[in-house]
């Protein structure tokens, strides 16, 4: 019993973390498209007495609402988080609710969620997510930075933990493709 199960955030995702360091384990990261996927996500922590990391992206978020509908990201993102924030308690273990990789051209997409972090922020005392991933690759790493910290000046009063991905790590992540680039 490292926490208390459901969503953990600030602190509390602090000591997880903590934890699993000073233990020596990982915390699995599932990218979720559904609520079933999630819940089997969930599912598997529970049986092995242990946290897991629910990770939602932009290319998640649209299949939860359908591709076929137009600016579904977010609401499909939305839509899952909360999900995930109803349910997480009854597998009685921690879960980090995170956004992955979010590059320049998806900002729409993370200036939403962190609206949304906001508003269940007032009504609830914490945020809607654990966490979120800027991926700004792409960019000089001067501007990288400059962006991330903007973000991050908001993200602080809520406790909300950032991960940056900084520099190019090869692959693709929701369509930034970095499989071809000469270091």
């Amino acid at each position: 019993d490292i926490l208390p199960p459901g969503v953990v955030t600030g602190d509390d995702l602090f000591a997880l973390l903590e934890h699993a360091r000073a233990n020596s384990y990982a915390i699995p990261a599932v990218n979720c498209t559904s609520a079933s996927a999630a819940n089997a996500a969930m599912e598997a922590g529970r049986k092995a007495m242990a946290p897991v990391m629910i990770q939602l992206s932009y290319g998640g978020g649209e299949f939860v609402v359908g591709e076929g509908v137009s600016n579904a990201a977010l609401p499909g993102t939305i839509a899952l988080a909360l999900h995930v924030r109803s349910v997480a308690k009854c597998y009685g273990i921690p879960v980090v609710l995170h956004s992955d990789h979010c590059a320049k051209k998806l900002l729409p997409w993370f200036d939403g969620m962190l609206q949304a972090d906001e508003e269940y922020f007032v009504r609830n005392g914490e945020p809607l997510f654990s966490s979120h991933m800027l991926d700004l690759s792409e960019e000089t790493d001067e501007d990288n930075i400059a962006i991330c910290v903007e973000y991050f000046k908001r993200m602080v009063p809520m406790k909300i933990w950032l991960e940056m991905e900084i520099g190019i790590t090869g692959g693709v992540e929701d369509n930034v493709d970095n499989q071809d680039v000469d270091p």
